[in-house]
């Protein structure tokens, strides 16, 4: 499979040239990135050409580089007071309040990406194809329906996960979230807790929405290492075995 994938790469470079920023070849997948304005174009000769013929469209999804790299802890040790404990100091999205601001690590224009999976069933290979929209405050992307069917609620949902445009699409809206939601969920600045959390009033009679009162928290789990209930020769720790009991 790797020689297929090489050739495959080797190809796509011939073929695409100067249209694709790179084609590259890593943990046996090959990634075609490109730039908005050639998708298209791109994505119809990867469908029709008799030498890639990837006619099915598999995945599409959303992806916000913002924090990309960026950890919330670095550890080397493992408590073992219990399975989760709480970060003294944050550092990425996880205590994010409505309104607060996240500085990007991504430079302007590779904030957010459609990443597409196709599959050739002639050739029995599969391909990335990943495009970055050139504005961070307002991210387009032409819409691949028309080339692949398959993608209409997938680009739907991107846009409401994310909040990617996809130019041209004959319906875009929300797919997963309710009427009147406010933000796009998995954006690295979109709180954990949300924005509101809404009950039933039983004065009012109906639903009523307020301010979230849940602290935001991020728990860094706990990591075993040579547990040894799990080795036949030796009995588990006294408390370990009074908490399975």
């Amino acid at each position: 499979m790797s020689n297929s994938n090489q050739q495959l790469a080797d190809a796509l470079r011939v073929a695409l040239g100067d249209k694709a920023v790179s084609v590259s070849l890593a943990c046996n997948e090959v990634t075609v990135e490109i730039n908005p304005e050639n998708l298209l174009e791109i994505a119809t000769r990867l469908r029709d050409a008799s030498e890639f013929q990837f006619q099915q469209l598999v995945d599409l999804c959303g992806v916000d580089y913002s924090q990309f790299g960026r950890d919330e802890w670095q550890t080397d040790e493992a408590s073992r007071s219990g399975f989760s404990r709480g970060v003294t100091d944050a550092t990425s999205s996880g205590r994010l309040q409505f309104g607060d601001e996240l500085d990007s690590l991504a430079n302007q224009g590779r904030r957010f990406a459609a990443v597409y999976h196709l599959l050739s069933y002639a050739h029995n290979r599969r391909l990335r194809l990943r495009v970055f929209a050139a504005d961070d405050d307002f991210p387009v992307i032409p819409t691949v329906t028309g080339i692949w069917r398959s993608s209409d609620w997938y680009e739907r949902e991107a846009f409401d996960l994310f909040g990617i445009l996809f130019s041209d699409h004959p319906d875009l809206r929300r797919i997963l979230t309710d009427y009147g939601f406010v933000g796009h969920p998995f954006r690295k600045d979109f709180p954990l807790v949300g924005n509101v959390e809404m009950r039933y009033d039983p004065e009012r009679a109906r639903v009523v929405y307020e301010p979230v009162s849940i602290e935001p928290r991020v728990l860094v789990p706990k990591v075993r290492r040579a547990d040894n209930r799990y080795l036949a020769d030796e009995p588990p720790l006294q408390d370990e075995a009074e908490s399975d009991a």
